[in-house]
């Protein structure tokens, strides 16, 4: 049952951005020229090529815009409708959006791409927080990890799917295009078909809105069997934030006993965009035609960059529980340094030596597995293990606005960073990754396997290690006048 609750949640969830970004690709040169037609038709006007080309980026690029408004409204919406419900009320945005592509082309109209763009960036940014968290509060805590990671599997898939519905003998030719744009609707329709027929997490009714018996109901039908363990954790967690009601995320930044954890779901949430893995997607058709590789033929080798990513993540939801987030999250960030460097190198050398292009394909492939392997799944996590039932939506809201602002950043930057940078222009997310990664060998702790209680009195020593010291200090000192006093007395 927990699987399936699984599948449904994230077919109409994570796979949706996967998904988006990447049947955006196929349809460039058919949506620049509708664009340019339609200019001509209404104004009698002819685009010059950099006016195209940036109109063109505003439709890419406002699908990030899109998603940190849903990032921002996945809070309160998760709050007041709970998981499910949220998740459910997203496809309102889902189907608009479609809506607005299916038809752009018959009523001529360019704004509607837009706008549908925004509309698919909202159900977009609300997935990617609400799902990880009634992941992660739905499972045991020997799956924790796993299940929430499961999120990143479908963000994946998503990715390879809408590579190859995007393939031309698919729906990537002239007359298909805005049907390619609307077929998001699909997974969508799948999601409100099967989802209402699984229970909310159990969390959200236990601490929430105060009903024990349907969090045991709901316990049972996804885990199955004797459910005590669970539900004396959730008791727990229940019994530590009794009387609290849910944080805002400005009161997140005023209070000190989370702030370590809020710094690092900030920084490991704007690595996962500053790595430079979407990117590498960019740079990979132009790498593969530097190695000989036909155009034609450049479709299909580019179905398995994202083929990569989502057989990573496979590998990552498996080793996560054995090997910790912080080994997986590490071992990404570092792999991914080397290869940034070797990049580069095989870059610079790529006109001096006939193989060199090889070696920047192989680079590719391996800077996607080392993301898939650490950042691309471990990020996700981390929010759910970290806060409580109260700061935890306001905490995705955070990291969800981190991540987003982040993509629409290296989005708008990333082609000045190629013009100005040329060769070089991986050396900054070689350096993003190198600190990253020093960043969560020195300061994040491990949370596989424990409750939020022993995870929150680890941070503790980190939110309050002045003041530890400083208790420490005067205890000492206290303790040496009370032996001097004790000698004076026995003199």
């Amino acid at each position: 049952m927990l699987g399936l609750m699984v599948a449904s949640a994230a077919i109409g969830g994570t796979l949706q951005y996967g998904y988006n970004l990447a049947i955006m690709n196929a349809p460039t040169t058919f949506i620049q020229t509708f664009i340019n037609e339609t200019f001509r038709e209404r104004w009698d006007i002819q685009l010059q090529d950099y006016q195209v080309t940036l109109l063109w980026t505003i439709i890419v690029s406002i699908f990030s815009l899109g998603g940190l408004a849903g990032a921002l409204i996945a809070g309160p919406m998760t709050i007041r409708f709970g998981r499910k419900k949220c998740l459910l009320m997203n496809n309102v945005f889902l189907m608009s959006g479609a809506l607005l592509a299916l038809t752009s082309r018959a009523a001529k109209s360019f704004e509607m791409i837009i706008i549908s763009r925004v509309l698919i960036g909202i159900n977009a940014g609300i997935s990617m927080n609400v799902q990880p968290m009634y992941f992660g509060e739905s499972a045991p805590t020997h799956l924790r990890g796993a299940l929430s990671l499961s999120s990143a599997v479908f963000t994946a898939f998503g990715v390879v799917l809408g590579q190859v519905v995007g393939l031309r003998e698919v729906l990537g030719s002239e007359p298909y295009w805005q049907y390619l744009l609307a077929s998001n609707a699909i997974p969508g329709f799948i999601q409100l078909l099967t989802l209402p027929w699984f229970p909310e997490s159990p969390r959200y009714l236990l601490i929430d809105k105060g009903d024990k018996e349907a969090c045991v109901n709901a316990l049972r039908q996804l885990h199955g069997g004797e459910v005590q363990d669970e539900l004396d954790e959730i008791l727990q967690e229940q019994a530590e934030t009794k009387g609290m009601r849910p944080r805002r995320p400005w009161e997140l930044f005023a209070d000190r006993s989370v702030r370590w954890q809020l710094i690092s779901v900030m920084i490991i949430s704007s690595a996962m965009q500053l790595c430079g893995n979407d990117s590498i997607y960019f740079y990979a058709f132009f790498i593969f035609q530097e190695a000989g590789i036909s155009a034609d033929a450049i479709q299909y080798i580019t179905i398995c960059t994202g083929t990569c990513e989502f057989i990573a993540c496979i590998m990552c939801n498996l080793l996560i529980e054995r090997k910790g987030r912080r080994f997986m999250l590490m071992g990404g960030f570092i792999l991914m340094t080397v290869w940034a460097i070797i990049f580069t190198i095989a870059l610079s050398f790529e006109h001096l030596v006939s193989w060199m292009p090889y070696v920047s394909m192989a680079c590719i492939f391996t800077y996607i597995l080392s993301f898939g392997m650490g950042p691309a799944g471990v990020t996700g996590v981390l929010p759910t293990e970290i806060f409580n039932q109260a700061a935890r939506p306001a905490a995705y809201m955070i990291a969800g606005s981190m991540m987003w602002i982040n993509l629409f950043i290296v989005g708008m930057l990333f082609p000045f960073l190629v013009s100005e940078l040329s060769e070089y222009c991986f050396v900054p997310f070689a350096a993003v990754c190198l600190l990253s990664a020093l960043y969560v060998g020195l300061f994040l702790p491990e949370t596989k396997g424990k409750s939020l209680s022993v995870i929150t009195s680890e941070f503790h020593k980190l939110n309050f290690k002045g003041q530890q010291e400083k208790e420490c200090s005067s205890h000492t000192q206290a303790e040496y006048q009370l032996g001097e006093v004790s000698l004076s007395t026995a003199l």
